[in-house]
């Protein structure tokens, strides 16, 4: 796989993928700008290197039709106010007039697309929309790691069209992750909150591999005892006492959990462990959180509600490395495919 530096961008038109897939209020109002931040070193590099940038992304879930709340105007602002440059931003992502402006676009310059999802070609991973996407650049760059997993034209379809490589974030994504499931430092810890044991029960297994423990949620353990889920490494889980439906965990969960961590050499998190949106029921979280540091480990996070919790409480810079991903690194680390980073080629 090619990464950014592998190519020469100078003077080139260079499309980036970016995830803008920020929270925001029922005005469009970005509520935290944790993705849009680590997306700046790349924009950055490109900036330095006199690149013609052109910027896409999605936000939200808009199904092929045109929404003003979801309007990437506010991500726009926002990163121009972070890079401290003027932005140009377009009404559109594909056509005439916006092919006449990326061609117009100085080296340096950004020009940012409107959001790919007002159209419905874009999840549908369509190769004609891809093509359309592709007259804007003349290299294309994947740093949208947290849609990697998924087969969206402006993510796989559109590699078959122009030289392609993966951005800075996507390139420290995968780095950091594969610290975790290939010879992790012992003993290596899994934490696994949250619900939806579907989408986590492949997840759980694949880290029952690699991990010497797998603390899931209550909740988990309720949804695998109903659904009659079988692990293949059931004596390494550890699970909450007490009642598993609660809206955190007991003290003495707590305090087993975080010896646990305490021994750590790796850690991976995924969820919180309660109803950590009130503060009544923060703590168990919290207390995993504090432990996590405390241990010196080196750990990894996701999962945007842990990122939520985090970055309310200060702490995204206390752990090793924070990924943008949710549903993307739990497929990563699954081995499920990444139609993504499969399109970059090896």
């Amino acid at each position: 796989m090619k990464t950014l530096k592998d190519l020469s961008v100078t003077n080139k038109r260079v499309l980036v993928r970016c995830d803008f897939n920020v929270p925001i209020d029922e005005k469009g109002n970005i509520l935290e700008d944790f993705k849009i931040r680590q997306t700046l070193p790349t924009i950055k590099y490109l900036i330095e290197q006199k690149a013609k940038i052109i910027l896409m992304s999605h936000l939200g879930q808009p199904d092929g039709k045109v929404s003003e709340e979801l309007k990437l105007d506010k991500v726009a602002e926002k990163l121009a106010e972070l890079l401290n440059v003027f932005i140009e931003k377009e009404d559109d992502c594909i056509g005439p007039d916006v092919e006449v402006e990326s061609n117009k676009l100085e080296p340096g310059k950004i020009l940012m697309l409107e959001n790919l999802r007002f159209y419905k070609e874009e999840t549908e991973d369509n190769l004609e929309f891809a093509k359309k996407l592709s007259y804007l650049g003349d290299i294309y760059v994947n740093d949208a790691f947290g849609v990697s997993h998924r087969k969206n034209a402006s993510v796989s379809a559109i590699a078959q069209y122009l030289p392609s490589c993966a951005g800075m974030l996507l390139e420290k994504e995968i780095e950091n992750l594969n610290k975790i499931m290939k010879n992790p430092e012992k003993p290596m810890v899994a934490i696994i909150g949250g619900t939806k044991v579907d989408t986590k029960a492949q997840f759980i297994n694949s880290m029952c591999k690699v991990a010497d423990f797998v603390i899931i949620s209550g909740l988990i353990v309720k949804e695998v005892a109903e659904k009659n889920i079988k692990f293949d490494c059931p004596e390494k889980i550890l699970a909450p006492v007490g009642d598993l439906a609660a809206l955190d965990i007991s003290e003495e969960s707590a305090k087993m959990f975080s010896e646990k961590i305490m021994q750590a050499k790796t850690i991976l998190w995924n969820g919180p462990f309660g109803k950590f949106e009130d503060e009544k029921y923060e703590k168990g979280t919290l207390e995993i959180a504090k432990a996590i540091i405390a241990s010196k480990a080196y750990s990894v996070i996701g999962g945007g509600e842990t990122v939520e919790f985090l970055n309310r409480k200060g702490m995204m810079d206390d752990f090793g490395w924070v990924s943008t991903g949710g549903g993307a690194m739990l497929d990563y680390l699954s081995g499920l495919p990444m139609p993504g980073i499969e399109a970059l080629g090896k």
